[in-house]
């Protein structure tokens, strides 16, 4: 052998296969959890992560898995990373990665693949994964070569990352995690992206739209939370003393109990906030993204004006007619929006957002002081509420239980009450409970779920105990899906198919290794919460609910009328 010859064998031999590259890869894109099950096609990647410093979080079933991913994304701002087998497994990353897109949160989705041998022709658990995942993420890829790798990884996590965040999709083929490049490839350096300073002209024109109106209302959805927008917010509404009301994708943006709060809009029926909106002339959209919320409901003639505040710009829409488009930092943009206009005074009765507020009060107060069993959900809230601080973080998960608590529940800062209103998906809560926790170590983590949605992904539990992440679960029982029966009952004054039966849910629960709590009167819920939060182990508590609160609440929704 040639001392070339030598030179080269050693190169080759010393050169790293691409599955321990795309972990270098991940680290220098600050990586701390991948959550996932290994497959036979993707043992080296799942190999390469141990001892990385990466943790790997072995989950029950993929779909939990991009859910744990999501959650963590929306909390930290940096890509969630999930991880799966080729075919199936892939197939399950699909709903957390649509969810994620949905709700604007960044994703980083890997998926084994058959070899590139055989991709191009009928073969065993081969499917055309990015063609399926394309129409839901922003971009979805297979990387082919060892050379394209650190490419592809920090094209992933800048497009994820980017200013509409969202999930992406990456298939890596087995033949290529497993092949050697000649010669050591480095990850791509992590190029930072600012904030725009937003345009003097927009801000002008936006100023001497908001002083001509009569009635401005302020909309703030997930953006201006993504944004860190609050403060700015608030100054902004202090300073020209307008109302804001958030979606429910925005709770905690704006604290619920400052005098300019409307609270939440984002309800099947005409609510208490839309009063809020019935008369303004003028709506400033701050961080608001269509797919939160129909604008419909709150512009239903298309004639008001709108300002929309954000990183860009609006989706078309017939009942969202934009008079001015400011792009750019919210926080800058408000700030300067706010020093373009005229401090107002304050007004003495607090205006709109007073008599919202004081009905939402009112129907928190009357669950407060209710007995009853099962439970109404206002007092179902109100524990909630008074069992958490105002940091610790919510999850509701989507149903009937979702309606009450986005309506209801009291949210002081932004990321605090998490749900799904993008996509809506039922199931998320638990394995986002557990990506929650993970990004929010100092908090407590509590999912509220109904029991169709719990039992969803209930599995997760068995991940929560081994991992040891504590948490607890609320589930709502009603032995049916309940959302639909009321919608059902709404629309066609009947409902079917809607029933189920449970198992022992303490029963369950116990069966993982975690701890349950049944409730059986309305005086031990509270009690049973702040326990499991202070625990610090995994629990669940099953508390029955009574909901035939929800047609009362639309019938009497349906005969009030705007407070002002």
């Amino acid at each position: 052998m040639t001392a070339d010859s030598a030179t080269e064998s050693k190169t080759t031999a010393d050169a790293e296969d691409v599955a321990h590259l795309l972990v270098r890869c991940l680290q220098a894109e600050g990586v701390e959890y991948v959550f996932g099950i290994p497959g036979e096609e993707n043992i080296r990647f799942v190999d390469a992560l141990d001892g990385s410093g990466i943790r790997y979080v072995l989950t029950r079933h993929e779909q939990a898995a991009s859910f744990m991913a999501e959650i963590y994304g929306r909390l930290t701002g940096r890509a969630g990373v999930c991880s799966a087998t080729l075919g199936p497994g892939a197939i399950n990353l699909l709903l957390g990665a649509a969810d994620a897109t949905t709700n604007s949160t960044p994703l980083v989705a890997l998926a084994a693949q058959g070899s590139l041998r055989r991709v191009h022709k009928e073969s065993h658990q081969v499917i055309d994964l990015v063609s399926m995942f394309s129409p839901v993420t922003q971009w979805s890829a297979r990387i082919e070569c060892p050379d394209a790798a650190p490419e592809m990884v920090r094209k992933a996590f800048k497009t994820a990352q980017s200013e509409r965040p969202g999930a992406v999709f990456l298939a890596v083929p087995e033949d290529v995690e497993a092949e050697h490049p000649a010669e050591r490839l480095s990850p791509l350096q992590i190029d930072t992206v600012h904030a725009d300073a937003p345009s003097n002209e927009r801000i002008a024109r936006a100023a001497e739209v908001i002083a001509s109106a009569r009635r401005p209302v302020v909309l703030a959805g997930h953006g201006a939370a993504r944004a860190g927008a609050s403060a700015a917010l608030l100054r902004f509404a202090e300073r020209l003393d307008v109302p804001v009301a958030t979606t429910f994708h925005g709770k905690g943006v704006f604290p619920d109990d400052h005098r300019n709060a409307l609270g939440a809009v984002g309800f099947m029926r005409h609510d208490y906030s839309n009063f809020g909106f019935d008369e303004a002339d003028v709506l400033v959209c701050v961080g608001y993204e269509i797919q939160e919320f129909d604008p419909a409901k709150i512009n239903p003639g298309g004639d008001k004006r709108i300002v929309h505040l954000h990183r860009f710009p609006a989706e078309v829409d017939a009942h969202y007619p934009v008079t001015v488009g400011v792009e750019g930092d919210l926080s800058q943009a408000l700030d300067a929006l706010a020093a373009a206009l005229p401090e107002r005074p304050a007004r003495e009765s607090g205006g709109a957002g007073a008599a919202i507020r004081s009905l939402l009060d009112e129907e928190l107060r009357r669950g407060r002081d209710s007995e009853a069993f099962p439970l109404l959900p206002q007092r179902v809230v109100a524990d909630v509420r008074a069992a958490l601080d105002r940091q610790d973080v919510v999850l509701a998960d989507t149903g009937v239980g979702k309606m009450w608590m986005a309506r209801l529940y009291p949210t002081y800062e932004p990321d605090t009450c998490l749900l799904s209103n993008g996509l809506s998906t039922m199931g998320f809560a638990l394995p986002g409970a557990i990506g929650a926790k993970l990004a929010r170590p100092d908090r407590k983590v509590l999912a509220v779920m109904g029991d169709g949605s719990f039992l969803m992904n209930s599995q997760e539990l068995e991940t929560a105990v081994r991992e040891r992440i504590p948490l607890v679960v609320l589930v709502l029982v009603d032995q049916e899906y309940g959302l639909i029966s009321w919608k059902m009952e709404l629309e066609l004054g009947r409902h079917s198919h809607t029933r189920f039966t449970n198992p022992d849910l303490v029963a369950y629960a116990r069966s993982f290794g975690a701890r349950g709590h049944a409730i059986e009167s309305a005086d031990q819920l509270l009690p049973a919460l702040r326990l499991a939060l202070d625990e610090g182990a995994v629990s669940v508590i099953a508390c029955p609910v009574d909901y035939s609160e929800n047609l009362r609440l639309t019938d009497r929704l349906g005969g009030l009328h705007g407070p002002f």
